[in-house]
């Protein structure tokens, strides 16, 4: 480096210089004039620099291309690029359009193939205004054009090159499920709350009684219903209203039993939501579906996980159906068979070899690929029933989004279709690291694509290394859980305050307090109902004419 700088960079007129590893680090904030200064100190920045993370070329060209006043840019690399080798020879290609920018590549101790092929890749746009150079330590210099057994690498998909799960290729191993899939909507209208009568309001409706007051002609006074102290509260019914409710202790110790019990369920069923090929798709309930896949090439460093996926899928939550197609998509839409086909271990295994043999190229046609599976595989909607399309995407579709979203509103309506998109997650370093044609942050994203499952009657699951972000099927079980916990918390409440009103258990009845102070608090003006201690009757006797 430093006979670099001595011998030909000291010869420019300003220098501009970046290092990058995870992250690019620029030695000035723009380019400087070229002097004994400078030069001097780009040699001492040089013998500093240390390996730090991996290459991100694409960031780097990016704060280079911003500096307008730059005519030539060499590229010294040493490893394989982060970016795909597509996409970075786009990306050069959209920055350098109607400026006059040479660019020079440099490749250094490759004894791995990996640098040459991305090199190569791009080779055809670098040699239009600049050259490429490659060398290993020694005397021995590469000439500019590759050899032949380089030439097969740059022929091969990156795939190729990435590691792979144990036994990836190999035939599937299909599990039929003994049990019918349901959504966790459908799951709860006979494992809910309300289904299994646990809620808190059907509990207490039987010893539940409005307030009343009625005309007592021995008084010639209006008096109200009061409660026992020993027995009764009054309670904040589901509608706002008060109800004077008789306290069965057993009962609803019982009662938090039955939710406690009821919380392990929903329990197990988030467990159950989370893992394997669920955790990635959800629960794929239809009888008819259609598998979205979408292979732009900003998912070329995904594509394995793309197909392990789709893999587990296959294994697991598809042998029940009655009929499928597989459609990937990026730029152009390929179907696995023209139109959905029966299901059969066959059918399973043929489509996924086909799935082995996809790339990732092109941009991201959403609407293309939903309008091929309407209109074709699903061209006689309205004559079945149970039928759904998965959408399996990692970013915004190439089309506006509202437009995606009135398209299916319109072509799902008065049919039993439902369109469920699931959402990989790629963070925002990757994200930034890709040029997709149309481009929002995560968040913009899965609100666009909630908007579309919701026009669809659909479910949204967005998901990634980390886990899951979202999901309907798990947040509908969260919500039940959170009723359960609130019933749970309302009932040991009820029951605190009732011990705390009634005080230690005495053997005699309680004397009943002054009547005077029941018709005091008659006389003045009449609050909005809250839970309060009222007095007990006179006498002795509980009797239910007395209790409400």
């Amino acid at each position: 480096s430093s006979n670099l700088i001595d011998d030909q960079l000291s010869k420019k007129e300003h220098l501009y210089l970046v290092s990058f590893g995870t992250q690019p680090s620029a030695l000035w904030p723009n380019p400087v004039k070229v002097n004994k200064s400078t030069l001097q100190e780009a040699k001492e920045w040089v013998q500093m620099l240390q390996p730090r993370g991996g290459s991100n070329l694409l960031q780097s060209l990016r704060k280079v291309f911003m500096k307008k006043e730059l005519d030539s840019l060499v590229v010294i690399i040493g490893s394989c690029p982060d970016q795909s080798p597509e996409i970075l020879s786009d990306y050069i290609l959209q920055c350098t359009l109607g400026r006059n920018l040479n660019l020079h590549t440099i490749t250094y101790k490759c004894s791995n193939y990996m640098p040459l092929v991305s090199a190569w890749k791009g080779r055809k746009l670098f040699t239009e205004s600049g050259r490429y150079h490659s060398y290993k330590p020694g005397p021995e210099v590469r000439p500019p054009d590759p050899c032949p057994i380089s030439a097969e690498f740059t022929k091969l998909p990156i795939s190729s090159f990435l590691p792979k799960p144990p036994k990836h290729e190999g035939p599937l191993k299909i599990k039929i499920p003994n049990f019918l899939t349901r959504t966790s909507e459908d799951w709860l209208k006979s494992n809910g709350l309300k289904a299994k009568k646990l809620t808190l309001f059907q509990i207490l409706a039987p010893n539940a009684f409005s307030p009343i007051e009625e005309f007592v002609p021995i008084l010639q006074k209006t008096v109200p219903s009061t409660l026992h102290e020993k027995v009764m509260m009054q309670f904040e019914w589901y509608d706002g209203t008060v109800k004077n409710i008789q306290v069965d202790l057993p009962l609803l110790y019982d009662y938090q039993k039955q939710l406690n019990n009821a919380i392990q369920i929903y329990e197990r069923r988030i467990e159950w939501l989370s893992i394997s090929s669920r955790r990635i798709w959800g629960t794929v309930c239809e009888k008819r579906v259609v598998i979205l896949v979408d292979l732009s090439v900003t998912n070329s460093m995904y594509i394995i996980h793309i197909q392990h996926s789709l893999r587990l899928l296959l294994e697991e939550q598809l042998s029940n159906k009655d009929c499928f197609n597989i459609i990937a998509f990026g730029s152009i839409i390929e179907s696995w068979r023209p139109e959905m086909v029966p299901l059969s271990q066959e059918n399973l295994q043929n489509a996924w070899c086909w799935i082995l043999s996809l790339n990732c190229k092109g941009s991201r046609n959403v609407l293309g690929a939903l309008r091929k599976a309407i209109e074709v595989d699903f061209k006689e909607k309205e004559n079945f029933d149970s039928q759904g399309i998965y959408l399996f995407t990692g970013g915004v579709s190439d089309q506006e989004m509202p437009l995606v979203t009135a398209y299916i509103a319109e072509t799902c309506r008065g049919c039993d279709l439902k369109i469920h998109v699931c959402l990989f997650h790629i963070n925002e370093l990757d994200m930034d690291g890709a040029v997709p044609a149309r481009y929002a942050n995560s968040i913009d994203t899965a609100s666009a694509y909630k908007d579309i499952t919701h026009a669809a009657n659909g479910r949204f699951h967005w998901f990634g290394d980390t886990g899951i972000f979202e999901s309907d099927d798990i947040s509908a079980i969260a919500l039940e859980m959170e009723k359960a916990f609130n019933y749970s918390q309302k009932c040991a409440l009820l029951v605190a305050a009732l011990k705390n009103q009634s005080g230690p258990p005495t053997e005699n009845p309680p004397i009943p307090k002054e009547e005077p102070k029941v018709v005091k608090e008659k006389s003045q003006p009449k609050p909005q109902p809250q839970p309060r201690k009222l007095y007990c009757p006179k006498s002795n006797t509980l009797t239910l004419g007395k209790m409400v």
